[in-house]
């Protein structure tokens, strides 16, 4: 065990990773992505320890988001395929509706605006409840529920309300 004023890091990494690589494949939609995303999120976090407030696991899910964004930025400049066509694809390829069904997830959320991802990932998908997605995202709460209900509607439009069904605020 390791001893020292980075013990609670390796606690912390010990502990957390699993969950937040879940949230890190959700925001990226591919495994290696989010591997890495998280990667350069925790050697942020090793070098910033002691001076990090609050709790570790908020500031990572934040460090998540804001890299995630920036790598959409980077990744708007080059063409993107089509979700129909993608969809298409996936598909007639695979025949296990579970495994259909999560990819064309994976595919609408890669569409939707950075910060609508965002907010549907940490709402609904990491069950977080909304004043924790504001800390994470760094906006009003009002701004998560519109973009977190925005990006739904997308999804529903997209999907069908039987994968994202219409329900009330939680």
């Amino acid at each position: 065990m390791a001893s020292g004023p980075r013990a609670g890091f390796d606690d912390f990494v010990r502990t957390r990773s699993t969950g937040l690589l879940r949230i890190a494949y959700l925001l990226t939609g591919d495994r290696h992505a989010a591997e890495d995303l998280l990667q350069e999120v925790l050697e942020q976090m090793y070098v910033r320890w002691r001076r990090i407030e609050g709790m570790p696991e908020a500031y990572a899910r934040r460090a998540l988001v804001n890299r995630s964004v920036n790598r959409w930025r980077r990744r708007a400049l080059r063409a993107e395929i089509s979700i129909e066509g993608h969809l298409e694809a996936r598909v007639e390829r695979d025949h296990g509706d579970d495994v259909v069904v999560r990819e064309a997830v994976l595919v609408a959320l890669r569409d939707l605006p950075p910060r609508q991802r965002a907010a549907v990932v940490l709402r609904y998908l990491a069950d977080l409840p909304v004043h924790e997605v504001s800390a994470a995202l760094g906006c009003a709460e009002g701004t998560v529920r519109s973009n977190a209900a925005r990006g739904l509607d997308r999804l529903r439009e997209v999907l069908g309300s039987a994968v994202v069904p219409d329900g009330g605020e939680r």
